[in-house]
């Protein structure tokens, strides 16, 4: 979650209210969000091992500044203005200010050189503030940290939207912007005073100067690009250098009235949302008034499209009442259908009104409230507003409530069973490495298995490739990392967990499967034990063996009862190269009719997988479909 700074007196101000700290909290809460400190700027630094004479020195100031935790897809929330506009409207103090569009006698225009910008950041939103004034230092520092807030959260980090402002009076109209050689675009950074620089000499001061460290983490964005994006005016005065720092010609100032706002993009969805944001803030100091900017996009010299921008407009968004009461947990006396269009209101959301006709409440989301994608999120408003300490405490109206589902409930079982065996429960991750999954495991030439895995697109590492299509990598890997324990007297491993695979006849193109995989590591590690784990594991699932495969002998099963089952099981050799050539078995259920049906494999792992691996001691493994051997339990899943 991120955290805003807010200097308290500032905020108590515009709040017209002065709030103990104990009042603020509870504000807090019922808002949504949670104060998580009290301190100052000069306390922070002297906890950071700041003396007293640099804090000084530095001006640092000793005013209470309080930090507060605001939702992660709450970018309102992100600033003074934002955070004291939901708390008074939260309050009842101001109703939810309606944006404005200001058609100007003649619109500026950014014209859009497609065939350049597609290549590194093809999208660009811009609106106009008139009248923004920035003589009160605090408005400024409130005006750069928003940015700053929204560099670091919806824009990760300015990869995907880079965000620049501008003093409109020092530019001449129209804008463009392209993609242009680097060597071509000379202009004096923000962080300069006179010197001008060619764009590669400058990334490359920023990523060795000491001073502009908070620049480097971005030349990366772009450094290696061939052509790099740059705004200019119709004089061909550089605005910017997206997404790496603004020109010093028009940059804010105290006198500054006048903001043109542009946001160069990768995703054109959140540079509205992150233009919008900044213009719906820092409107308040216009009456809410809004210059539009058409954007012109052009390939090869011919107008593509034209998007004016900022949309502020207001969506309409539904939601039944009675799946609000649901969502929240009250009754029809408990919410009423006036009560909860005005609990929508005080989270912004409105006008807010109710249709008898079909029970829905419509609510008119504003441009701030980005957050708002689904009717459940009108819900979670509604219940907020509405207090959850003023939830009433009810029992479930049906005894089945939150009870485990046959699966879980069975699975929760099998792991009670399997661990009073002697085996330790692990945890391993759900992703691995392709080459993990199949060739180590000796499974490298099977392309079938290989299409069933899940890839993923845009890996965090090699080491999370695709989802696993089974539990044994993890326990492998889980011994290979376990050479610190001792296994001369075995080492016992289970885990009981999901695998997913591709379905294409499934909602998502996926499934999950769960399965049970053990190990068992030593130097006497042979095929009978975890052969015995597997008889225990289906004597304990009401699975009797069939005769041929019990030999005749059904101890502890009762004669009649595994006569009538209709389902038995036995073991049949086969040949898999992830086990020892005769050496494996699949698990099968046999069906009344003799269809058999394979539920797992069983045997001892092969040498080379066991090299693979770096595993010094033979291990013996079995793997198991534990939705097949829940599903044919003949008692429900209690435990009897």
């Amino acid at each position: 979650m991120p955290t805003v700074g807010l200097n308290r007196d500032d905020l108590f101000e515009r709040l017209g209210k002065t709030y103990t700290q104990e009042e603020f909290e509870l504000l807090c809460f019922e808002f949504g969000v949670e104060l998580d400190d009290v301190t100052s700027e000069a306390e922070a630094a002297s906890k950071m091992g700041m003396d007293a004479a640099t804090i000084k020195a530095k001006g640092l100031s000793s005013a209470v500044e309080y930090a507060i935790d605001v939702p992660a897809n709450r970018y309102d929330l992100l600033c003074m203005e934002g955070m004291a506009r939901a708390l008074r409207i939260f309050l009842g103090l101001e109703p939810t200010p309606q944006f404005e569009l200001v058609e100007p006698e003649k619109r500026y225009t950014m014209t859009v050189d497609s065939d350049s910008t597609n290549a590194i950041r093809p999208f660009v939103c811009c609106a106009v503030l008139r009248g923004v004034s920035f003589e009160d230092p605090r408005v400024y520092k409130s005006f750069i940290d928003l940015q700053d807030k929204l560099h670091q959260n919806i824009c990760r980090r300015r990869t995907i939207v880079a965000i620049g402002t501008h003093d409109l009076a020092t530019l001449t109209p129209e804008f463009t912007y392209a993609a242009r050689a680097p060597e071509t675009i000379d202009f004096v950074p923000l962080t300069e005073t006179e010197k001008s620089w060619k764009a590669k000499a400058l990334l490359d001061h920023y990523k060795a100067a000491a001073e502009c460290k908070h620049l480097k983490p971005y030349c990366g964005i772009i450094y290696d690009a061939p052509n790099y994006p740059v705004i200019r005016d119709a004089a061909g005065v550089v605005l910017s250098l997206p997404p790496i720092i603004n020109g010093r010609h028009s940059r804010i100032q105290a006198h500054t009235t006048d903001v043109f706002i542009e946001c160069t993009a990768t995703d054109e969805y959140k540079a509205n949302v992150v233009c919008n944001t900044v213009v719906a803030m820092f409107s308040e100091y216009c009456a809410f008034k809004v210059e539009p900017v058409d954007v012109v996009y052009t390939s090869n010299g011919a107008v593509t499209r034209t998007v004016a921008t900022p949309d502020l407009a207001p969506r309409s968004m539904t939601a039944k009442l009675d799946d609000i009461r649901g969502v929240v947990g009250l009754t029809d006396a408990e919410l009423t259908a006036r009560g909860a269009c005005a609990l929508a209101e005080k989270m912004q959301l409105a006008p807010a009104t109710y249709d008898a006709a079909t029970d829905e409440v419509t609510v008119a989301v504003p441009c701030t409230r980005s957050d708002i994608l689904h009717a459940v999120d009108v819900a979670e408003d509604v219940g907020i507003a509405y207090g959850y300490n003023n939830v009433p405490e009810k029992l479930p109206k049906t005894t089945t409530t939150g009870g485990p589902t046959r699966l879980n409930a069975f699975s929760d079982l099998l792991r009670d069973e399997v661990s009073r065996a002697g085996y330790v429960e692990i945890l391993t991750h759900g992703l691995c490495r392709l080459d993990e999954q199949f060739d180590k495991l000796g499974h490298g030439d099977r392309a079938d298995e290989k299409a069933k895995a899940v890839t993923l697109s845009n890996p965090s590492s090699e080491e999370f490739e695709i989802v696993r299509t089974s539990l044994l990598v993890g326990a492998l890997k889980t011994l290979q990392h376990s050479k610190s324990h001792t296994v001369r007297g075995g080492l016992k491993l289970f885990e009981v967990s999901d695998v997913v695979a591709r379905d294409a006849a499934a909602d998502v193109g996926a499934t999950n499967a769960r399965k049970l995989v053990a190990t068992y590591t030593g130097a006497t590690a042979g095929f009978e034990v975890i052969h015995g784990l597997a008889d225990r594991i289906l004597a304990c699932a009401r699975v009797p063996p069939t005769d041929s495969y019990a030999g005749n002998s059904l101890k502890g099963y009762d004669a009649a009862k595994a006569a009538a089952s209709e389902v038995h099981y036995a073991v049949d050799p086969v040949d898999d190269p992830t086990y020892f050539p005769g050496r494996c078995a699949h698990i099968v259920l046999v069906a009344s009719d003799g269809a058999k049906t394979p539920i797992g494999t069983m045997g001892i792992v092969h040498p080379a997988v066991l090299a693979n691996f770096d595993i010094d001691y033979p291990t013996s493994a079995i793997e198991l479909d534990v939705e097949a051997l829940a599903g044919c339990r003949a008692c429900p899943p209690c435990g009897c």
